[in-house]
């Protein structure tokens, strides 16, 4: 994730802060210097935040080590003021792996929860003093509460958080997934429009929290429909065939003259008659600005060009083209490069199959409504 300073690197997982974190941090500073709290507590408050989000890279975790069971990576754990983001390659489409990836997190939490629970004293939890000063003899028992909270909360069956990926994995079992996932993604509106409603009256984090789910929620079903619209096709039915490229030693000012002769905006940088790179209209532009038009294309270029054989499944290559943040990448038929498989292109494909597919759905409606007619006048 842009704007994010890398932490380190554990298990091949990159952990990263946003710079967003840093105003949660300045915040709690704040409220507690606002209220009279004395240096030491105010430093008592900001190691509570930090063990809080210590406990949410380790949720974060739990679902990347039960997602690496069934051989999906995880890129990176990046921390946000609303919590931890696992950013995975894909999540599993069979609902019994889905399920125990989404439950993993929170049953981290419950695991710490159930490792403070012998140093706890149970007439500390949620007390009145607990809530509002942060200090060393209360600081466990308010971990042990946060762990037990955080398992709860994200066990709420509002899409897309854990709850809500529980929730499309059950109804996975008995629907189809662009089904299960749109249905989840409306329970999980309801319940953000919820949050947002709240927020504006007591706790304005929560209105945050109920905008974030919503977009989510959305995206998600976006993505979901295009992938199963995807089902069955390879990157040969999607790709184009008739495609321009730039040269690796070539000016700005070529790719300028390229985007502005065709409706293409996205390129393969060729290098010795392979494929070095791509090169985007935002690239080109950028590049434009701060290089002029001689600078060269070969420093404006994505580097990390991803590639496909021709009978790789779409649905498989069109996410890692989004992961990769790709939007062309070179398909080859063994070592000849055969085509380019467009972003854009892909999204028209997906277009064209779905207004085809529903006027093939509305002729054999009309069919049948005829030949039920007909069935009835004899």
């Amino acid at each position: 994730m842009k704007n994010s300073l890398q932490l380190g690197i554990i298990g091949g997982i990159k952990v990263t802060v946003h710079w967003t974190f840093v105003l949660l941090i300045g915040w709690i500073v704040f409220i507690n210097l606002r209220a009279g709290s004395t240096a030491e507590n105010t430093l008592w408050s900001v190691l509570f935040v930090l063990l809080i989000f210590g406990c949410v890279v380790l949720h974060e975790f739990g679902h990347a080590l039960a997602a690496k069971r069934y051989g999906i990576k995880t890129r990176s754990i990046t921390l946000l003021p609303i919590g931890g983001l696992a950013s995975l390659e894909s999540m599993p489409e069979k609902p019994k792996q889905e399920l125990i990836v989404a439950v993993a997190g929170p049953v981290v939490n419950l695991l710490i929860a159930a490792i403070l629970l012998p140093f706890v004293n149970p007439a500390d939890i949620f007390t009145a003093d607990s809530i509002v000063a942060v200090h060393a003899g209360n600081l466990l028992p308010n971990l042990f509460s946060v762990n037990i909270i955080l398992a709860v909360f994200n066990m709420l069956p509002a899409f897309p958080m854990d709850g809500g990926r529980v929730l499309r994995a059950l109804l996975g079992f008995k629907f189809k997934r662009h089904i299960a996932t749109r249905v989840a993604a409306s329970i999980g509106q309801a319940i953000s429009v919820g949050f947002i409603l709240l927020g504006l009256f007591f706790n304005p984090f929560l209105v945050f929290i109920g905008i974030f789910i919503f977009i989510g929620a959305q995206a998600e079903v976006g993505s979901t429909k295009t992938q199963f619209m995807m089902a069955d096709f390879t990157v040969k039915d999607a790709m184009i065939r008739d495609f321009h490229t730039l040269d690796y030693d070539a000016p700005i000012s070529s790719a300028v003259q390229l985007l502005l002769n065709g409706q293409e905006k996205n390129f393969l940088v060729m290098q010795n008659g392979d494929p070095a790179g791509t090169l985007d209209r935002n690239q080109i532009i950028k590049a434009l600005s701060e290089k002029g038009k001689d600078g060269k294309i070969a420093e404006a270029m994505h580097k990390s060009a991803l590639s496909f054989q021709q009978n790789t499944l779409l649905k498989e290559a069109w996410p890692k083209m989004q992961l990769n943040r790709q939007v062309i990448a070179p398909i080859y038929d063994g070592d000849q490069l055969v085509g380019a498989l467009d972003n854009e292109n892909i999204l028209e494909f997906v277009m064209i199959k779905e207004a085809t597919e529903k006027s093939q759905g509305d002729h054999n409606a009309v069919t049948n409504f005829n030949e039920n007619k007909a069935t009835n006048i004899v």
